[in-house]
């Protein structure tokens, strides 16, 4: 399967089309999505190519950290946290510059199984056990990724996204959850 020719992630094409065309894009925004919407987090890849030029994994991993930084910070803010996301993203463009040669999608095309990608998706900054699942599913189900499959789990995550009104769906879905998981905590 090709990519497609947009993640319906944020409510704007060109945001939703730049994250589904540059791996690089996307793997930014699974970094930056944490404790911010998902239209803020896949978004910002955009507003940083717009405040860097190309997004290039070589390029962001070699700008001072101080100056990435101010261009998260710059009015309207890349992320709700610009100072850690910044740094998190100039984590994982070096990773990505040092293990894949800046080329992101190497992550998953030279992946040789199911438990290869998990390594590799855990290798990168940011990227902790709730971002292999949802990553691996929108490898799968989105991009036709057969070594994600198994990585992808049985509940709806942002791989089952595939419109504006089932990532409404989703994100009714995961707050429902968390109200019912916050309840339960109480009692």
């Amino acid at each position: 399967m090709a990519a497609p020719d947009r993640l319906y992630f944020t409510g704007d094409d060109e945001a939703d089309a730049l994250i589904a065309q540059d791996p690089l894009a996307l793997l930014i925004g699974f970094a930056l999505d944490q404790q911010v919407t998902v239209q803020t987090a896949f978004a910002g890849p955009l507003k940083l190519q717009r405040r860097l030029g190309p997004l290039d994994a070589k390029a962001i991993a070699a700008t001072d950290p101080a100056e990435l930084e101010a261009l998260f910070r710059q009015p309207p803010a890349i992320h709700r946290f610009p100072g850690s996301m910044a740094k998190r993203v100039h984590d994982l463009c070096g990773h990505i510059a040092t293990e894949y040669d800046g080329h992101a999608e190497r992550v998953w095309t030279e992946a040789t199984d199911a438990n290869d990608l998990e390594r590799r998706i855990r290798a990168m900054p940011g990227y902790g056990d709730m971002k292999v699942k949802a990553f691996g599913a929108v490898l799968a189900k989105r991009f036709g990724v057969g070594a994600a499959a198994p990585l992808a789990p049985t509940y709806p995550t942002l791989g089952d996204v595939d419109s504006v009104e089932a990532l409404e769906a989703y994100q009714a879905a995961k707050r429902a959850h968390k109200a019912e998981m916050r309840a339960r905590a109480a009692s």
